[in-house]
């Protein structure tokens, strides 16, 4: 069974939660944070909030970095390795430039 359409889409699912996660974020030059802001007694602080969402973001974060060298290594393994260039056969050696024609009669008028 091929396990590289799986973690693709475990990668892909972990960035479009980094993206919400990013941004329910508050953020400091007051852009979108959707998620912050201090007004009213809701179910947690800001800062547990913000906590929260750090943490989040930070197993989130490093769950895309592990994804995306898994899927680094199995695409290397799959090609076989090694450089494209080293793919690439050597072009024929250059010969010395013919050389150029007799020019012709001139034309009689």
């Amino acid at each position: 069974m091929d396990v590289f359409p799986i973690i693709l889409v475990i990668h892909l699912l972990l960035a479009v939660a980094l993206v919400g996660v990013i941004l329910l974020q508050r953020s400091e030059g007051g852009a979108l944070g959707i998620g912050g802001g201090g007004g009213g007694g809701g179910l947690m602080s800001g800062r547990a909030a913000g906590n929260l969402l750090t943490r989040i973001t930070a197993i989130l974060a490093a769950s895309f970095f592990a994804t995306s060298l898994i899927l680094a290594i199995i695409a290397n393994n799959r090609t076989g390795g090694g450089s494209p260039f080293d793919k690439v056969k050597p072009a024929a050696p250059i010969s010395a430039p013919a050389a150029p024609a007799e020019p012709a009669a001139p034309l009689a008028r």
